[in-house]
């Protein structure tokens, strides 16, 4: 995390994107947040990825992983993670909507050109949907041109899926981070959303998980911008433990007095991202 940058700083921060986005009520009012130019993420020289035009990362999301929320408030971030099968997506959306909860979803190029149809629930949804690369590999394995690559391409699936503008935020596969790495992401305007805790509900029972564990995980690492990783899938296991935990890892958050609160939140406009 980037020291120096103060909580009013990051509130200040969010209370211009909110100005950005004056009308909208509520996480579902930011589902129509789109790109001038669909092909935005491509265009141009050199190897920025995304246009200048719209919210952009605030510079106390840039420059290290991310890993906790530069805020004191008790609120906590819900995401999930989709590269595998869609078998809890419709679980997972029905709960959120049901508890009007907001989260952001990291699905891979590959999965939105497989799964399209999910990934466009997601975004009907309302919810943000970032990058996790196009092919899921480690990136300490890459050079930049296969990272750039790499976002690219998965910027371009999940565009074409959705039919709306992903988001600047970017997780990296098998959470394989460097200052090199989130450098390289970084030029391409992303920041680099990393998790608190994993609740590796996606290992399923025969990777020796329960449901109880994995509420346990998200559980113990509550804290003031925690960010909290779970999967939409189950690898193959066809139990999705992270849809039958998160109303449990919901109930709890708020009985400790957490706001599950929207990634989205801490974009600023372009001209604030410094």
């Amino acid at each position: 995390m980037r020291s120096g940058v103060t909580v009013v700083d990051v509130e200040r921060r969010s209370a211009l994107a909110g100005l950005a986005w004056a009308g909208c009520t509520g996480f579902a009012g930011l589902a129509g947040f789109t790109s001038s130019s669909a092909a935005a993420a491509t265009a141009g020289p050199g190897r920025t990825a995304r246009a200048a035009a719209g919210p952009r990362p605030p510079a106390s999301l840039l420059g290290d992983e991310i890993r906790r929320l530069p805020t004191s408030r008790k609120v906590l971030a819900l995401t999930f993670n989709a590269a595998w099968d869609v078998d809890g997506i419709d679980a997972v959306l029905a709960e959120l909507r049901r508890r009007r909860l907001p989260a952001t979803f990291f699905p891979t190029g590959e999965f939105a050109e497989a799964r399209p149809a999910a990934v466009r629930s997601i975004a009907d949804a309302g919810h943000g949907l970032g990058n996790h690369s196009y092919s899921h590999p480690s990136f300490d394995d890459l050079g930049t041109a296969e990272r750039t690559r790499e976002v690219r391409a998965a910027d371009e699936a999940i565009r074409a899926a959705s039919g709306v503008e992903p988001l600047p935020f970017f997780r990296f596969p098998y959470s394989s981070t460097s200052p090199e790495t989130v450098a390289d992401v970084n030029e391409l305007g992303y920041a680099a959303i990393e998790f608190s805790a994993d609740t590796n509900g996606y290992l399923g029972p025969k990777g020796g998980m329960t449901v109880g564990k994995a509420v346990e995980r998200a559980v113990d690492a509550f804290a003031p911008g925690a960010i909290i990783q779970m999967h939409v899938g189950s690898n193959g296991a066809g139990v999705v433990l992270d849809a039958e935990a998160l109303p449990l890892i919901a109930d709890a958050a708020l009985a400790d007095g957490y706001e599950v609160i929207d990634l989205r939140q801490f974009l600023v406009p372009a001209a604030e991202a410094r």
